[in-house]
């Protein structure tokens, strides 16, 4: 059993969080210490990529439905983050305005 503890930075509410980590492994093979830092490598990637995606970019909100159309633009994002982040870039956001007001600076990053 792992328990979180958030706060909401925008009301400064905590939310408490129970979760059930179920392995096949025992105690043994997979130490406690072994498997919780598993659990946060795990979410080190939601918040680095999903995160990102789903705030950054609004991605479930997008209209964008059928044929291979949803896996491009999903693939164009993680394009997008990747270069950010490559350049320095610590805060997508920023380094989208940066790029929105120098379109050379932004093909230049990708050589062209």
């Amino acid at each position: 059993m792992i328990e979180r503890v958030t706060t909401i930075i925008s009301n400064g509410k905590v939310r408490t969080e129970k979760a059930a980590i179920i392995t096949s492994l025992t105690s043994q093979q997979l130490p406690p210490a072994k498997l919780l830092e598993l659990v946060r490598n795990h979410w080190g990637i939601e918040n680095r990529s999903h995160w990102v995606r789903d705030v950054t970019y609004d991605e479930d909100r997008s209209q964008i439905r059928t044929g291979n159309a949803p896996r491009m633009m999903a693939i164009l994002r993680n394009l997008a983050i990747a270069i950010l982040r490559r350049l320095g870039h610590t805060s997508t956001p920023q380094g989208q305005r940066r790029f929105a007001r120098r379109s050379h600076l932004a093909l230049a990053a990708i050589g062209l």
